[in-house]
């Protein structure tokens, strides 16, 4: 998650997060460039003093500087593309999570499974628990590293955006449409995120909690979810 005076991204977790740094670092680059290059030629346009009386024309000097601008936003335009391509390919996904934007929570459903379905509220913070203030939620998300899982989103008042900076998601939650995208954790841990759209007055108290862990692990969370919900219709 972010911390204290960071400068840069989150450390990635995921293959497109990855992709997205390394498309911002090469992007980065090139700008810093030009920027220098414009810099030093309006350093030296300020403090010289040459004047060239029959100067009418430079046609060789005006096709380099249409040239070289279009081969630089080529460098540009290729790999973004390419990125564009990643994010949105989906590729044999092993579980599909449904979300679903409310003022203010969000709601999940395992599609894959019966009965798995939650609510998830933001927890107030607390000097005793360890917690991070306005990120923390009462029910996390459960997902298992290194498979690719998809995610469905939807709203039921008005748009809200789920977001995981460091798994490179973002993704908008529209009423009445429901979208889709998919990403890959390739580490355990828990990852941050918010509603990231400014869909109302309390839209930064939607906090998204995501708890990446071995496949064995989620299987036996599936198990011991369906059980306790049929002892709940038992009970009642």
């Amino acid at each position: 998650m972010a911390t204290w005076s960071n400068l840069n991204f989150q450390n990635s977790a995921s293959p497109l997060m990855e992709q997205i740094i390394f498309f911002h670092d090469h992007t980065l680059i090139i700008l810093i460039m030009i920027t220098i290059l414009v810099a030093y030629l309006m350093m030296n346009l300020f403090f010289n003093n040459y004047i060239n009386r029959f100067l009418l024309e430079g046609q060789m000097i005006e096709l380099i500087w249409t040239i070289l601008p279009a081969i630089t936003l080529i460098f540009i335009a290729l790999p973004s593309l390419r990125l564009l391509y990643l994010l949105d390919e989906l590729n044999n996904p092993l579980i599909t999570l449904k979300s679903i934007g409310h003022q203010w929570y969000w709601s999940y459903e395992y599609s894959d499974f019966n009965n798995v379905e939650f609510d998830s509220y933001m927890i107030q913070s607390d000097k005793n628990l360890d917690n991070f203030r306005l990120l923390d939620v009462d029910n996390r998300i459960i997902l298992p590293m290194n498979n690719q899982i998809r995610i469905l989103v939807t709203a039921t008042d008005v748009i809200h955006s789920w977001t995981i900076p460091s798994l490179g998601v973002k993704i908008d939650a529209n009423p009445g449409r429901l979208n889709q995208t998919s990403f890959f954790i390739n580490r355990p841990g828990i990852y941050y995120g918010q509603c990231s759209e400014i869909c109302g007055a309390n839209h930064s108290f939607m906090p998204i909690v995501i708890e990446s862990i071995p496949l064995k692990n989620f299987i036996n969370w599936i198990n011991n979810y369906s059980l306790d919900d049929w002892k709940q219709v038992l009970v009642s």
